[in-house]
């Protein structure tokens, strides 16, 4: 129990720096340009990790050719993701944009848990997780509608 509660700690704090970023990123966006934001966003992340990975002496990078192809691509999605957040937000609002993109979030991760794609283990949908999802999409509903 003390793990579930250590992982729950870990996604909130994760939760609290996407909305704490789209923010940041938003106000890139309206200053600088879309492009723009993202590259700050991942130019300074990136110096950043890789003064920690050189401090750790590269890690575990070695291991790169033991990586599916397509895991290569979460660099790619993540500028998409980046990119969306940041036009997303001063457009549409944080708590709307996010709403959007959580619900996205849901329905796929839904469909990759369920068949195991992309290396997921499988967990199967239940009617719980289905009512749990229509739960999420009346949330975006009530909430995009206003």
């Amino acid at each position: 129990m003390a793990n579930l509660y250590l992982l729950s700690l870990v996604a909130v704090i994760g939760g609290i720096a996407v909305a704490l970023q789209a923010q940041l990123m938003g106000l890139l966006d309206k200053q600088i340009g879309t492009l723009e934001s993202v590259f700050i966003t991942y130019g300074s992340g990136g110096l950043l990790i890789g003064l920690v990975i050189l401090y750790l002496r590269g890690g575990n990078l070695s291991l790169w050719q033991s990586v599916p192809w397509y895991a290569f691509l979460s660099g790619v999605i993540g500028l998409i993701i980046v990119a969306s957040i940041g036009f997303s937000v001063p457009r549409l609002g944080l708590v709307t944009a996010f709403t959007l993109m959580v619900a996205a979030q849901f329905i796929v991760a839904s469909v990759l848990d369920h068949y195991g794609f992309l290396g997921a283990e499988i967990r199967q949908l239940n009617l719980q997780k289905v009512l749990g999802m229509l739960t999420v999409l009346v949330g975006v509903w009530l909430t995009v509608r206003s």
